[in-house]
């Protein structure tokens, strides 16, 4: 075969995609959702608003690392090999490009089909005299005494603005009764304010009728500054820098090192400002001047500065009929988890089938006199979590109780700080990670005394220990009592909570050690096989391929004539279908109802198949800078079912996308609506494999 790869590669495209416009692209498979009629009205809002939340973040997290790095003077190329001031330049008119479209979406599409329906956003311009002075009076009663309006002065200097929040910039002319004169004010909209009022039914604008705050506040800006004239009123909200970053500092505590973070997250540096489109460069220079942006850094939208607020409608909104049908999860009968798991291994596919019996895992563990100890991890669980009060039962009821809580998990820390020391409240063990390497693996362990002597049972996933979560994301969740797998978990939690070296592992592949290594091993195995002319595949799903040597491996496994297939939700910087390089290589994205978060190895290895189920997505990060780990799949019947389940995702239609060669992704069925739908299948067979009948949709569910 021809590996001169660079041959088939012209000068300009590098043998990677950028990681950051791959992101972006995944952003905008998103928004397509909201964009595609075969979904219910109301799921296509929650869509927009999953968009809009996602571009916040990238702001808060990828553009802040750009921006950071080149004020600290750095500009060495990522390893798609372009310099990060171009990145940042692509980002910003992709990022243009993105935000125009969402707006449009929302003004275009949503806003009419939603006003079919009888569901009303009413602009000022559509206020009858009854209308607004209901709206009045309603400022006035339940808005004006929460607002702190600032005229700035010298006495007055431009106020602290929180990230994400919405205010606006005043412009006014005139003096007060103190003979104070301000050119412009700033406004600010307390959180604890809903940024959507209902009007009542007997106001004739029906009954599924909103104003915005936004709105509420412009018209009425003059009972704000009374006597003054309001020449201009404009929303803004500025995101800022959100990245914590603790690794390599000196502190004593973590917990107080990232409470000091917490209250630093909201006066970093502001990466991005947004503005209404229709506002004057008056005020759009001076808010500029003011926080140090440059033109690129602005972004004028056309409608509400926080699309995300609209997800409040789809819980204030009383119509089943344009939503997704309720979910009825599989709920597997078992009595008893550790007789079950004596006679062997248990799989549950969430949200197919149901988080209960995790729960109920813990429970049983918290309340059976025979249970010692309970070890656990926790990423993110929730800030109510039943979780937390299974493991704060247990240690009331004096079991040995050890949990490690990974602080770090960006915009949970808050809510891991206070389940820490809920946990410290009740006597139980709690560890925060390890510092310089985030806790992501999904581990529980409960050792038990029988009559045979100590057991161990374990529960290892792919996703969060989040019953909320665990309705939405798709994740394994894998019980067991092997003997090996069980001492690999006493002896990764052994690591965690102590000092050890590296552990032996039996079974287990463990990030920062050996998984990536023996990764690389199974697809170098694969290549091998291939050359040999045996029949050689690998079928991989991950939410993001990014690190280069898994890239390059899986190149040369293709070259060898390996038959790769990976199905990468969002990020992925292989470049896949180039001869030469990667013709044996296919990459789907798949989209839908429910969020695609599993991750699952497989190899076909000369026809001794090995499959792994993981927590961790194939990046730098999760290699070399996270406790994660990987367990295998050995019972055959479990084993069949996985692969049974890829070639699922594989033959799907309804929500598929396919990455071509030149980084465009396409959809890959012809009909949405009527074609393969990995999502609705298995929710369909979890249903009726546990007699729990899901309600037919009016459509099939795409993904």
């Amino acid at each position: 075969m021809n590996t001169d790869h660079a041959a088939h590669l012209a000068p300009t495209e590098p043998r990677l995609f950028n990681r950051e416009l791959s992101l972006l692209a995944f952003h905008e498979r998103v928004l397509a959702q909201a964009q595609d009629e075969s979904v219910p009205l109301l799921e296509r809002l929650r869509f927009l608003c999953i968009s809009s939340t996602n571009v916040d973040e990238f702001f808060e997290i990828r553009v802040a690392r750009m921006k950071h790095a080149l004020e600290l003077g750095a500009t060495n190329p990522g390893a798609d090999g372009t310099p990060i001031n171009e990145v940042l330049r692509a980002v910003h008119q992709r990022a243009r490009a993105l935000v125009r479209s969402q707006n449009e979406t929302y003004q275009q599409c949503l806003l009419p089909a939603m006003a079919n329906e009888g569901i009303l956003i009413a602009p000022r311009v559509s206020w009858t005299k009854k209308v607004r002075k209901h709206l009045h009076d309603y400022f006035r009663r339940n808005i004006l005494p929460v607002l702190s309006p600032f005229g700035l002065d010298p006495a007055r200097p431009f106020p602290h603005i929180v990230n994400k929040s919405l205010n606006f910039i005043v412009g006014l002319k005139g003096d007060d009764a103190l003979k104070r004169s301000a050119r412009y004010a700033v406004v600010q909209a307390p959180r604890s304010l809903p940024r959507l009022i209902k009007l009542p039914p007997e106001l004739g604008m029906g009954n599924d009728t909103f104003v915005f705050l936004a709105s509420m506040i412009r018209a009425f800006t003059k009972d704000v500054f009374p006597g003054m004239q309001i020449k201009g009123c404009h929303q803004f909200r500025v995101t800022r820098n959100s990245d914590l970053f603790l690794e390599g500092e000196d502190f004593d505590d973590l917990m107080i090192a990232l409470k000091d973070r917490l209250a630093e997250r909201h006066r970093a540096a502001v990466v991005r400002m947004e503005m209404s489109e229709h506002c004057e460069p008056e005020y759009v220079n001076f808010l500029r001047d003011h926080f140090g942006l440059s033109e690129n850094d602005c972004y004028g939208v056309n409608g509400p500065v926080n699309l995300n607020r609209m997800a409040a409608l789809y819980d204030l909104v009383d119509r089943p009929d344009l939503k997704d049908p309720p979910l009825r999860p599989g709920l597997p009968q078992i009595e008893d988890l550790f007789d079950e798991l004596d006679r062997g291994d248990k799989l549950l596919h969430h949200p197919y089938e149901s988080f209960a019996p995790v729960l109920s895992f813990l429970r049983q563990a918290a309340r059976d006199p025979k249970v010692l100890a309970i070890k656990q991890t926790l990423y993110r669980t929730g800030s109510d979590s039943a979780v937390v009060d299974a493991l704060v039962e247990a240690a009331q009821n004096g079991k040995e109780v050890t949990v490690v809580i990974e602080l770090r998990a960006r915009f949970d820390e808050a809510d891991n700080i206070q389940l820490a020391n809920r946990l410290h409240a009740v006597g139980a063990h709690v560890a925060y990670g390890v510092v310089g390497f985030k806790t992501h693996a999904k581990m529980l362990l409960v050792v038990r005394q029988d009559d045979h002597g100590l057991r161990r049972y374990v529960h290892l996933g792919t996703g969060n220990y989040h019953p909320s979560t665990a309705k939405v994301y798709t994740d394994y969740g894998f019980f067991t009592s092997d003997a090996v797998i069980t001492e690999d978990v006493h002896s990764v939690f052994l690591q965690l909570t102590g000092l050890s070296h590296k552990p032996s592992l039996g079974k287990l592949r463990q990030a920062p050690f050996d998984l990536h290594s023996y990764l690389l091993t199974c697809i170098a195995r694969e290549a091998r096989h291939a050359a040999e002319g045996k029949a050689a595949q690998i079928m991989v799903r991950v939410n993001s391929l990014v690190e280069p040597r898994i890239i390059t491996a899986l190149y040369n496994a293709s070259n060898a004539g390996v038959s790769i297939d990976l199905i990468v939700r969002g990020m992925c910087c292989l470049r896949p279908g180039v001869p030469g390089l990667s013709e044996n290589i296919r990459v789907r994205s798949v989209l839908g109802r429910f969020l695609e978060h599993s991750r699952v190895y497989y190899f076909s290895n000369g026809g001794k198949e090995r499959l792994y189920l993981a927590s961790a997505d194939w990046m730098d990060r999760n290699f070399f800078r996270r406790v994660e780990v990987g367990f295998p799949i050995e019972d055959k019947a479990l084993k069949a079912r996985l692969i049974e389940e890829l070639e699922l995702y594989l033959n799907d239609e309804a929500g598929a996308w396919q990455l071509d060669a030149d980084g465009t992704y396409t959809r890959v069925g012809p009909n949405r609506q009527t074609g393969p739908s990995v999502q609705h299948e298995l929710l369909t067979r979890a249903s009726a494999e546990h007699d729990r009948p899901v309600q037919p949709p009016d459509r099939l569910i795409p993904i």
